[in-house]
């Protein structure tokens, strides 16, 4: 690959959650060792003052971060996101949600057709849905949470409106659909 060290920040900045380098490599289909290398350099190449971002490292995991000495920035951003109302693509992965839950991340991003980790991250930051395991498939899943149920009014997420409605045409999607995992 001509710029892995570019290609790793790509993979980092669009999960939006820690990576481990084993996950690198099969993405990538690159070597461990050269991943190991390419992370250093862009280690490395984050530490100038210049750039907002930085690398942590942690239980062999890497996650992109923005640099400390900018917490105060995004936590005056965050307090004006939780001031406003939900954005319509807050409200419209909130819907996914709710609606077909639990669902992966990936899933999410192919109905909305856009990267969704910072809405997702905005939803569970406000309470409105949580992480969920699936052991039948080893991947986090999420669905909605008390909170916003009882915001909603209601018991359960069959509650919803139309929700057999909305649940039989989605699933019918996805079996139409095989590619999505």
């Amino acid at each position: 690959m001509k710029n892995l060290v570019s290609a790793i920040e790509a993979l980092f900045f669009i999960h939006g959650e820690p990576l481990d380098i084993k996950k690198i490599s099969k993405i990538l289909e690159i070597e461990e060792d050269k991943i190991k290398i390419a992370i250093s350099e862009l280690s490395e190449s984050l530490k100038n003052p210049e750039r907002g971002l930085d690398l942590i490292f942690q239980d062999g995991k890497i996650q992109l971060v923005t640099k400390p000495e900018f917490a105060s920035i995004v936590e005056n951003f965050i307090k004006e996101e939780f001031e406003e109302n939900l954005t319509p693509a807050a409200l419209e992965t909130l819907s996914l949600i709710a609606y077909l839950g639990p669902i992966s991340r990936s899933k999410i991003d192919y109905f909305r057709g856009v990267n969704s980790s910072y809405t997702v991250r905005n939803l569970i930051m406000r309470g409105l849905i949580e992480k969920s395991s699936d052991p039948a498939v080893s991947r986090v899943s999420y669905i909605t949470s008390f909170d916003l149920l009882k915001h909603l009014g209601i018991s359960k997420t069959e509650e919803l409106p139309d929700y057999e409605k909305f649940k039989e045409l989605i699933l019918e999607k996805t079996v139409n659909n095989n590619e999505i995992n």
